[in-house]
């Protein structure tokens, strides 16, 4: 023990027992010894730089002090109060500083690589004006998409695919055409399109005219009929291709379409093979992100470097993000032969990876320790739980609760509804709540100024520091 490096903890008494109790687990598997140093003041989230600086006493010894992760703005003055010690910003919630010392999750430096391409469809296309297509295709660029495929539409021509695809080039777009029309293809392939979906005995001869990449698909349906002679035509003509022996949905060969991909890299062992995901992920009627995963799973096990999405159903419309996501998690798990869990938690969005809970016991202890008459709400063990000086009430319905606590302020009663239906979601989908922060949906997650950041807004326009006699309260739970 004599031999750890000694790291100090600042906080609140709200959150002193909590903390020790965490610390008391975490201390001895991060290798240093904790010491706590409890302000004056009950909730941590409501210090400042400035005023930590004024009141913190530093024993001798500590190689290391970490301040609560709400506390805002510049750190020089507990720096310059340190006189040398490393000061840093903790967690927001002490929770998470299991994580945040490498004892949780740990990420890799170098994560974030892939091999896979995101070919995006823009659906019926030629119904789309120009600026209509090029916000489509700048939305699934944000969200990863590396080529920007424009969907025809059946039985008809499109007499304006030669602009629509100019003007994608012309803003730095990468450019597929989706189309049998071979006429359609040209105008395309002349205003500089990369790449036509799809050929087969129906169309491949035109393609040595369009001198462009090609994908090769069978010409039947659910088998691989006439796809060793296309890839024939296209090897003698020196058309560049990749095939795709076409995914199937559930209940219509989906197994058996696996089957195939299996088979055509065995047969084509250096082949270029490109999946469309789009079948089961919009004929599906489940959260899109899963199917995803596992399908981009497949792919980089099998070596298919390329996989075309659409977004247009509900339940799949961030299926590119999805991808983006997945293509990274995958190749990881792949490159490494380790498993894709606890790496990269931004497609866990219906539950949380794990939820952190307080315990009946913790929190009558925190109820004991409240000196002021606002509420802090809780959420776990299948009910709400609203603690201050004099109550600890706990429900599984927000409407009964709320009529126990007997709130009046309009403006607090807004606030605290809002909270409330927050916890209700999180106690329905088994996830963590933390009141004034926002509900975690992974990648989906829309951050929130908190109840506890607008007051410090609203009080330093009022006047002087809240915090400088020590009595500054708000509502709030499981700051560090």
């Amino acid at each position: 023990m004599a031999d750890r490096p000694r790291y100090l903890f600042v906080t609140g008494r709200l959150a002193e027992f909590a903390l020790r109790q965490v610390l008391e687990n975490l201390a001895p598997k991060a290798g240093f010894t904790a010491e706590v140093a409890v302000m004056p003041i009950t909730v941590a989230a409501l210090m400042t730089p400035p005023w930590i600086a004024r009141r913190l006493e530093i024993p001798e010894g500590i190689d290391r002090i970490i301040l609560p992760g709400h506390c805002s703005g510049d750190l020089g003055p507990v720096r310059d109060r340190a006189a040398g010690v490393p000061v840093e910003l903790g967690p927001i919630d002490l929770g998470d500083l299991p994580r945040h010392f490498g004892e949780a999750g740990r990420a890799t430096t170098d994560y974030g690589a892939y091999q896979i391409e995101i070919l995006a469809e823009i659906n019926h296309a030629p119904r789309l004006s120009t600026e209509e297509l090029l916000r489509a295709a700048h939305r699934f660029r944000d969200e990863g998409a590396d080529l920007i495929d424009l969907g025809c539409d059946p039985g008809t021509r499109w007499v304006g695919v030669g602009p629509a695809v100019a003007a994608l080039r012309a803003e730095g777009f990468r450019v597929s055409i989706d189309s049998f029309n071979p006429d359609e293809v040209s105008d395309a392939a002349r205003a500089g399109a990369e790449l036509v979906l799809s050929v087969d005995a129906t169309n491949r001869e035109r393609a040595v005219d369009w001198g462009i990449e090609v994908v090769a698909i069978p010409d039947a349906p659910g088998t691989l009929d006439g796809l060793d002679q296309t890839i024939d035509f296209l090897e003698r003509s020196a058309i560049p291709y990749r095939i795709d022996p076409v995914l199937e949905p559930v209940g219509f060969g989906f197994a058996a379409s696996l089957g195939r991909y299996l088979d055509v890299r065995r047969r084509f062992p250096d082949a270029a093979i490109m999946m469309g995901v789009g079948n089961l992920t919009e004929l599906t009627e489940v959260d899109s992100a899963g199917v995803n995963a596992l399908l981009i799973g497949f792919c980089e096990e099998l070596g298919i470097r390329s996989v075309l999405t659409t977004a247009v159903i509900n339940w799949a419309r961030s299926s590119v993000a999805e991808i983006d996501i997945a293509r990274r998690l995958a190749h990881h798990a792949v490159s490494r032969r380790s498993l894709p869990k606890h790496v990269d938690p931004r497609l866990v969005m219906l539950r949380d990876p794990r939820i952190n809970e307080f315990g009946r016991a913790n929190l009558v202890e925190l109820q004991r320790r409240i000196r002021d008459p606002n509420w802090r709400l809780f959420a776990e063990d299948g009910q709400i739980h609203a603690l201050n000086n004099e109550h600890l009430l706990s429900e599984d319905d927000p409407f009964v609760i709320f009529e126990q606590m007997g709130v009046s302020d309009a403006s607090h009663a807004f606030y605290l509804g809002y909270e409330m239906m927050k916890a209700r979601t999180a106690l329905t989908l088994s996830k963590s709540y933390r009141q004034d922060q926002a509900l975690e949906w992974g990648f989906l997650t829309t951050p929130e100024t908190s109840h506890i950041a607008r007051e410090k807004v609203s009080r330093r326009r009022r006047g002087p520091d809240p915090a400088a006699d020590g009595t500054g309260e708000a509502s709030g739970g499981g700051e560090a």
